[in-house]
């Protein structure tokens, strides 16, 4: 059975716990001595809940839940291509997962009538050197592309697409290389997603009908409005039990939670 990764069959029962639930207390009695001793111990050390037939220790609660990183991202955003790639090893180091969340950032910007060419020149100067020291110091092929910014409605509702096909990390890291790395502005258009989708192996008739599905746009407008309801105001951020980390530049704190958590 496989008691460590919670998996319970309607039919049959795989679980430590519902063996526990199954077996009959009173035929320990007759089972050796050594058997008798193997469920005495296991019983004290785990506290077996036998009404319930589950065990009720703290590492069982280890086993059960992993810790939830929700990564709130817009293709347009330099920082979420940096926080894409750094956050994963990250997650991956702490058995963490990931909830990405793609959201219309040029909507939230107009909401809070933020006006990225607008910030003083000698900033958006100095981003450009910066964003160059991030990509020699971690060692990624980022490149800025010459079309930006760019419309990313259709890319993002093609992540949702590829959400209900158990794609959407493989294409979220292709939509980012593209523009992020090759310099391809293409991903802006429907026309230019679709060569992403045949390299995952879908269809150009199944992506394109439940990109312009309405249930796919209801969803992004929804996640884009649960955003700003959460005080969402910017791209990367990343949340983690209700507490907000926003910008590539904060998995020092992210790595300090999640070290908390792990205790």
């Amino acid at each position: 059975f496989q008691a460590e990764d919670g998996i319970r069959d309607s039919v049959a029962s795989r679980g430590l716990g519902d063996v526990y639930k199954r077996q009959d207390k009173s035929g320990i009695l007759i089972c050796e001595r050594d058997l008798l001793m193997f469920y005495i111990r296991f019983d004290v050390i785990y506290d077996i809940n036998w009404e319930k037939g589950v065990l009720s220790n703290s590492m069982t609660k280890q086993m059960t839940e992993r810790i939830t990183i929700k990564f709130y991202w817009d293709i347009g955003s330099t920082n979420s291509y940096f926080a894409f790639h750094l956050l994963r090893p990250i997650a991956h180091e702490f058995g963490a997962v990931i909830e990405y969340i793609p959201f219309n950032l040029g909507y939230v910007f107009r909401h809070h009538k933020y006006v990225l060419s607008e910030e003083p020149k000698a900033k958006l100067k100095n981003r450009a050197i910066d964003l160059k020291r991030w990509a020699k110091k971690y060692n990624l092929p980022f490149n800025v592309p010459e079309q930006f910014p760019i419309k990313t409605s259709d890319a993002l509702k093609g992540s949702l697409v590829m959400r209900r096909l158990g794609l959407e990390e493989a294409y979220i890291e292709k939509l980012f290389s593209t523009y992020w790395e090759d310099n391809d502005a293409s991903i802006a258009s429907l026309d230019g997603l679709l060569p992403l989708a045949a390299e995952l192996g879908v269809t150009e008739t199944d992506f394109i009908e439940l990109l312009r599905s309405k249930e796919i746009s209801e969803q992004l407008i929804d996640l884009t409005q649960v955003a700003l309801s959460n005080d969402i105001f910017g791209a990367p951020t990343m949340v983690i039990e209700g507490e907000i980390y926003w910008g590539k530049d904060r998995f020092d704190f992210i790595r300090d939670h999640l070290l908390v958590l792990s205790k």
